[in-house]
């Protein structure tokens, strides 16, 4: 009398997609690390009041600008990132926002009509969320 075995033996098509799989994987790092995009300049941060352009700033250099007007706003650019850090506006809203790295984002002082975009070639590609 013979038994047979249940349960899920190994064969040589799983070999094959196993190695197929593992290879995709490997491709698809090296274009995330060296295709296009890989080793962009930084981008630009566009500061605007009134709706007109004032000055643009590299996140790839650290420096502090102020911008005047009804209030003041010191922005600083430190480590890629850029934010308002002092603000003479009623509540600082603006200084709360934090601060932001990523093309597509910005900063706004209202009570100042500051606003500062940051723009880059990752801005129409980037991903804001991911839903299953």
């Amino acid at each position: 009398m013979r038994t047979e075995q249940s349960g899920l033996r190994f064969r040589k098509g799983d070999a094959a997609v196993t190695a197929a799989v593992v290879l995709f994987a490997i491709g698809m790092l090296a274009w995330m690390l060296f295709g296009p995009g890989a080793g962009e300049t930084a981008a630009l941060a566009r500061i605007y009041q009134d709706g007109q352009m004032i000055r643009e700033l590299s996140l790839g250099e650290d420096t502090e600008v102020t911008v005047g007007g009804l209030y003041m706003n010191r922005i600083t650019v430190r480590g890629g990132r850029i934010a308002i850090t002092e603000s003479s506006c009623p509540g600082e809203d603006c200084v709360h926002s934090g601060w932001i790295d990523r093309p597509g984002r910005s900063l706004v002082c209202l009570p100042n009509r500051v606003e500062i975009r940051l723009e880059g070639p990752a801005a129409e590609d980037d991903v804001d969320a991911v839903v299953w």
